[in-house]
């Protein structure tokens, strides 16, 4: 077991917490398990009923455990969400799902925004922003188009990008463009023949398409993504808590991409 924090300078439901979790993270507390009962946390924490209830809950909204409902909480599985770093990176997203990541850049430089790219960024329709457009692979199979949108203070120093070069998202931040939050949307569509064709794939085939909008904890969007992931090696899947959030994982299919 880990040991229990011995700190009080802390309000005590948020050590209780973390206590949990730590138990979750380690394995010590596997998906099914049941979480420890009111009366051993609060044996153990030297608590009242409350600050171990506040926990529960805290775990509860994180998606970790079950609502209980007059039982104790079970762990729910907790692999159904990606992580902030996989949801922004591709590079991330594949190598967390046991792959080799690798790009093919297509193109690099400046361009004319768009409608949808000025109404991310908040700028005039026409004004200059620098596009990045790459196809991503996992273990040398192409599974996405990627297409890297940036102000131009900030993609200018991108300009030089080479498959070789270090991942866009790791020179972001040695720049110190840190992103906090994102917003994404996503819609299924057919691929046409340029798509097929790069991703190695019949024209017809489904294509999961996402869109991003990655800003600074000051608000600023420094990022408009979109990608275009071939439909067979995509798997969404969600965990449900009632009165919590609802995490969503997206998961690469290694036997396709084994195959392909």
């Amino acid at each position: 077991m880990l040991e229990i924090p011995q700190s009080r300078s802390r309000q005590q439901h948020v050590e209780i917490a973390e206590f949990l979790q730590g138990l979750i993270q380690s394995g010590e507390l596997a998906p099914g398990d049941q979480l420890p009962s009111e009366a051993e946390l609060c044996a153990q924490f030297g608590s009242s009923r409350g600050p171990v209830r506040q926990a529960v809950a805290t775990l509860r909204s994180e998606g970790l455990v079950s609502s209980g409902r007059g039982r104790r909480s079970t762990v729910l599985d907790t692999q159904t969400s990606n992580s902030f770093e996989a949801l922004l990176s591709a590079t991330t997203f594949i190598e967390e799902e046991g792959h080799t990541a690798g790009k093919q850049i297509l193109h690099v430089g400046q361009g004319a925004a768009s409608d949808t790219v000025a109404d991310a960024f908040g700028i005039e329709h026409g004004e200059q922003v620098v596009e990045i457009r790459s196809i991503r692979t996992a273990d040398g199979v192409p599974v996405m188009l990627e297409t890297l949108f940036f102000p131009i203070r900030i993609g200018e120093k991108l300009l030089n990008l080479t498959s070789e070069s270090k991942p866009v998202h790791q020179q972001l931040l040695d720049m110190g463009v840190e992103v906090d939050n994102m917003v994404r949307k996503a819609h299924i569509s057919q691929a046409d023949t340029d798509k097929a064709g790069l991703l190695h794939i019949s024209e017809g085939a489904p294509l999961f398409n996402v869109q991003l909008r990655a800003s600074t904890y000051q608000g600023e969007t420094v990022e408009y993504a979109e990608y275009s992931v071939r439909g067979d090696v995509i798997t969404l899947s969600q965990s449900h808590v009632r009165g919590g959030s609802v995490p969503v994982k997206l998961s690469l299919n290694s036997a396709h991409i084994k195959h392909s």
